[in-house]
């Protein structure tokens, strides 16, 4: 499976899970709202028995909906016409509950709008509750025009939240399932995107380094030959041929090892005065074979030698030396256009290629180890890509940045960002 059908996947995957949540806590709301219609409805049954129990209402026409009002959350006012004995009310609201399984610790207190004040305040425990018993003072006024009992259920939200418990405890065990889900799916789309690397990787590597090998094979047969002194002009261009080889080996082997022992986002850098011309030249002139194979035309807009900034020469020519091979080997009448100059508090020097291009979606992977962009043809031109990698890890250890300009069949720009 292609990490891209893979990376559909495992985002499809992380929507249906994002919305299966969604969908739990919409059904955990509605099971929470339901407790609570469930626990208003229990309390005024139990209220209706505990009216019949002790004759509070002179007026039997009235109904509980008159009788019964919420004030406030968590408390509950019934009118009462004749305020029982506290014992009274006590034991048959205590039974009540019992009967309706409300389950949970109440304050109570019988007002008298003669007197302006609770003639009473009690406070019942239940044990299934296993709260804290707390006082029964403090109990607010919420009308004076009438005799009436006020019950107040200090912890209602907690008890709704326990007889909850099975949701609760499912929906969090789901929740966890979910998130275990998804980082396996996290994990797995990684794994696979790193195998298809190394795969892609050893496969360049293979081809980066079968083609080298099999030309030197057929020089060093040639050059093996008993009459080969005989022919200096065969000996010299295939003893040329070896040399350019193995040269092309070494390159790609100290690539190789440059970027294994640069893992850290900077590496130790040797700083001093260096002349940013100078650097150019000495790319060009390593570069020079390639430049020739290619024909290609080398425009120069440098500044004068007698600019400086703190650079490390080695590293920051090899920076230099990725960049301008990447411009010849993607282009197939190379014109490049080397640029340097001030960029208000930093230095730039910059590549302009008349190349293939970068499609703007992948200009984020491009400084990625062993990246590459896909060509049609993936062994079209060499590499590992290591190259930019290491450019951008060497910029990175200047404290400097890279900008990329790129349009597709046009060209592309590198324009490399050296602090002064």
């Amino acid at each position: 499976m292609k990490s891209s059908i893979l990376k559909w996947l495992v985002l499809s995957a992380t929507v249906l899970i994002g919305l299966i949540v969604v969908v739990q806590l919409y059904w955990l709301t509605k099971v929470y709202s339901f407790e609570q219609k469930q626990f208003n409805t229990n309390v005024v049954k139990s209220l209706r028995g505990v009216f019949e129990d002790l004759e509070m209402n002179d007026n039997p026409a009235q109904s509980l909906q008159q009788l019964i009002h919420n004030p406030a959350d968590d408390y509950y006012l019934f009118k009462a016409d004749t305020i029982p004995e506290q014992d009274s009310l006590t034991f048959y609201i205590r039974k009540e509950f019992g009967d309706f399984d409300v389950l949970t610790d109440v304050k109570l207190g019988a007002y008298s709008s003669t007197l302006k004040k609770y003639v009473y305040e009690d406070y019942i425990p239940t044990a299934a509750s296993g709260f804290n018993i707390t006082t029964a003072q403090g109990l607010p006024v919420f009308t004076g025009e009438y005799d009436h009992i006020l019950l107040y259920f200090p912890h209602r939200s907690q008890y709704i939240l326990g007889e909850m418990n099975f949701w609760i405890i499912s929906s969090v065990a789901l929740f966890l399932a979910l998130i275990g889900l998804a980082i396996s799916l996290f994990y797995f789309y990684r794994q696979k995107f790193l195998a298809e690397v190394q795969k892609d990787f050893v496969n360049n590597f293979t081809h980066e380094f079968k083609t080298p090998l099999a030309v030197i094979k057929i020089a060093s047969d040639v050059l093996a030959q008993n009459d080969i002194s005989q022919k200096p002009e065969r000996l010299k261009r295939y003893a040329s041929i070896i040399q350019n080889q193995t040269t092309h080996l070494q390159n790609q082997v100290e690539k190789l090892l440059k970027s294994a022992s640069a893992e850290n986002k900077k590496f130790p850098l040797d700083k001093e005065n260096v002349q940013p011309a100078k650097l150019i030249e000495q790319a060009l002139n390593k570069l020079q074979p390639l430049i020739e194979q290619k024909q290609a035309l080398v425009e120069l807009k440098v500044d004068n030698y007698e600019t400086n900034i703190q650079a490390d020469e080695g590293h920051l020519e090899l920076a230099i030396i990725n960049i301008l091979e990447n411009a010849l080997k993607y282009s197939i009448s190379p014109h490049i256009i080397v640029e340097t100059g001030k960029d208000e508090s930093d230095y730039f020097i910059s590549v302009k290629d008349n190349g293939i291009g970068i499609e703007k979606k992948y200009l984020k992977n491009i400084f990625k180890k062993f990246y590459r962009v896909p060509t049609g043809n993936v062994h079209d031109v060499k590499g590992f890509g290591l190259g930019l990698n290491f450019v951008k890890r060497i910029i990175d250890g200047h404290d400097g940045k890279i900008r990329v300009n790129s349009l597709p069949g046009i060209g592309t720009e590198f324009r490399l960002l050296i602090p002064f």
